[in-house]
């Protein structure tokens, strides 16, 4: 879905993850494997830590296009970029990726090590994915970011990316019931009344929904372009803040279609202990 919208996707009726999980999977056939509205497309990028130590310097990421909640992959192509940006130097990690199974979908993997401290973000920008279902293309910007060896500077630098969340909450060392805090940007200029929707990604099928409503939680930002949202359970998080891109692609049947194009933000939140 774009910005400024209703969101028409949570029509699937009020459902347990089970019977959401089942539904998203028959609308995948009668799409011939194609995503189905009722069901929020996420770029994923989930390490396997958000901090590294010196006990434990390296992190396996993997990357996805998926329904985190749901649990149900898409296939995914071999991203046109994939880096690490850390004190203003960005470093191609493109020729890392391995393929991977994501969710029984087609996804990548890269590890990564280490070497100094800082705050790192990894980025993806995927090749465009037609979505039949809404007549658009799809290409979310998504990041994350990992701390390494007690570094704690410059978590809140954009990286200049078409779009982007910048976060004003530090993106680790956070605890479920944190408010996490954003600003959204395209083309590095905050944008207004803009749609982000929020999911958890439910690892192993734990939770259900009390509705079908509760899948993804949807916030407008503010005129500054800023958004909150309380996390109420750990694990890891996507922001995902939606726009249309200011050109159009040739779509199947040649003529023009719109570009949604997604910030995509990863976060997790630690369990009191």
């Amino acid at each position: 879905m774009t910005s400024n919208s209703k969101s028409n996707k949570h029509v699937t009726g009020y459902l347990g993850s089970g019977t959401l999980h089942a539904l998203c999977v028959l609308s995948f056939a009668g799409l011939l494997f194609q995503t189905d509205p009722a069901c929020a497309h996420f770029g994923m990028l989930i390490p396997d830590t958000n901090h590294v130590t010196q006990e434990h310097r390296s992190t396996s990421l993997q990357i996805s296009f998926s329904h985190p909640f749901a649990g149900i992959g898409m296939d995914m192509e071999k991203p046109r970029q994939f880096f690490s940006f850390v004190n203003g130097e960005q470093t191609d990690l493109l020729s890392t990726l391995q393929p991977t199974t994501v969710m029984e979908h087609k996804g990548w993997q890269s590890e990564y090590s280490f070497s100094r401290p800082g705050v790192y973000s990894f980025v993806v920008e995927p090749e465009p994915y037609w979505e039949p279902a809404e007549d658009v293309y799809i290409i979310h910007y998504t990041k994350t970011v990992v701390a390494a060896f007690g570094d704690d500077s410059d978590w809140d630098t954009p990286i200049g990316l078409k779009t982007e969340i910048v976060p004003l909450l530090r993106p680790f060392g956070n605890y479920a019931g944190n408010t996490f805090v954003g600003k959204v940007l395209v083309d590095g200029k905050p944008v207004a009344n803009t749609e982000v929707e929020v999911e958890l990604y439910n690892q192993e099928a734990q939770f259900s929904l009390p509705s079908e409503y509760h899948e993804t939680q949807v916030i407008q930002t503010d005129e500054q372009g800023v958004f909150t949202f309380s996390c109420p359970q750990a694990g890891w998080w996507g922001f995902a803040a939606l726009t249309t891109a200011d050109y159009t692609l040739p779509g199947p049947d040649k003529t023009p279609k719109e570009v949604e194009q997604g910030a995509v933000l990863w976060l997790y939140f630690d369990q009191w202990k």
